[in-house]
């Protein structure tokens, strides 16, 4: 019997909070502040534990089968690596799993010597727009090539309250989904050639960024984001017959071959319609134990690499 921890009283622990309770399973919400715990309860009907994960852990309360790391990001690395060293053998982590990659080494170590399970939550893997993309490449025999954009809003995240160590990673913390997704259904780079130039008050690596490359099941890919300028994130797949668009990437828009129309596929969201989109497959496949679509700590450490040189990092 599945019995889960979340640590964290945030936005992402309401909806995962929401899926749980449907499910029926045990869970507990675990925060660190009084304050963050009595809105939840307002906001939600469900008690939060306050006083963090630390004083939790000593009250000797019976291990939990699966535990949900739904904290800030800059969190994210401390507290996955207190749950390892606890024992809990399956953790699913928000993106990115941690903000840097000796951190994600670390962790990757520490894992493998308590032989505990870490996947990383990148929640677009999982989105029914992705399925039928998937579907679609495979009948379709394959992918030729594949372009995506990760433009982020400067103008609304210069606002902000974030540590400032959450800005100078913001493309590993944030624009990652974007990236994850398109490498996911893409394949890996095996080549990439990257170029960023300008910088912004609160990002100083760059501005604008592209590049193209490679990818190791031979599909050709190009990149482009300009965060001083308008735009929004979106990922295109091409194959023999079809352009399939994911721009809102919640949905799915098909081009056919012979076409200039783009029109959208019929796919069944129900579920991503009912609770945040691809969570609910997230958090089934996680406690199933079916974690081959994770992201895994092993998979985010080459990743990083490639983020880095993206990013100017």
């Amino acid at each position: 019997m599945n019995n889960v921890w979340i640590v964290g009283a945030g936005s992402m622990s309401r909806d995962y909070v929401d899926i749980l309770k449907d499910l029926n399973i045990d869970f507990k919400v675990i925060g660190r502040s009084d304050t963050n715990a009595i809105k939840f309860k307002k906001d939600v009907g469900i008690e939060v534990i306050s006083g963090g994960i630390e004083k939790f852990l000593l009250s000797k309360e019976e291990m939990c089968s699966h535990a949900i790391v739904a904290v800030g990001v800059e969190q994210v690395f401390a507290i996955t690596k207190l749950l390892i060293k606890s024992n809990i053998k399956n953790i699913l982590v928000e993106k990115p799993g941690a903000l840097y990659l000796e951190e994600l080494k670390e962790l990757d170590e520490l894992a493998k010597k308590h032989s505990v399970n870490v996947v990383i939550g990148y929640n677009r893997r999982f989105y029914s727009s992705t399925i039928a993309a998937e579907n679609i490449i495979e009948k379709d025999g394959g992918l030729e090539s594949f372009n995506f954009e990760f433009t982020e809003w400067s103008h609304s995240i210069e606002g902000l309250i974030k540590p400032e160590e959450v800005f100078d990673n913001w493309f590993v913390a944030n624009s990652s989904h974007v990236v994850d997704l398109a490498f996911y259904l893409g394949g890996k780079p095996k080549e990439i050639a990257s170029y960023t130039s300008g910088s912004l008050s609160w990002h100083n690596s760059a501005s604008v960024f592209c590049g193209s490359g490679v990818s190791e099941i031979g599909a050709l890919f190009s990149y482009q984001a300009n965060w001083a300028a308008p735009g929004r994130w979106g990922v295109e797949f091409l194959t023999k017959r079809h352009r399939l668009i994911m721009r809102p990437m919640e949905k799915l828009q098909l081009q056919k071959i012979g076409s200039i129309i783009a029109e959208f596929f019929d796919i069944d969201d129900e579920i991503d319609k009912k609770y945040k989109p691809g969570l609910y497959r997230q958090l089934t496949h996680f406690l199933n134990g079916d974690c081959d679509p994770f992201c895994k700590l092993n998979d985010q450490i080459i990743n990083y690499d490639i983020y880095k040189k993206m990013a100017n990092y």
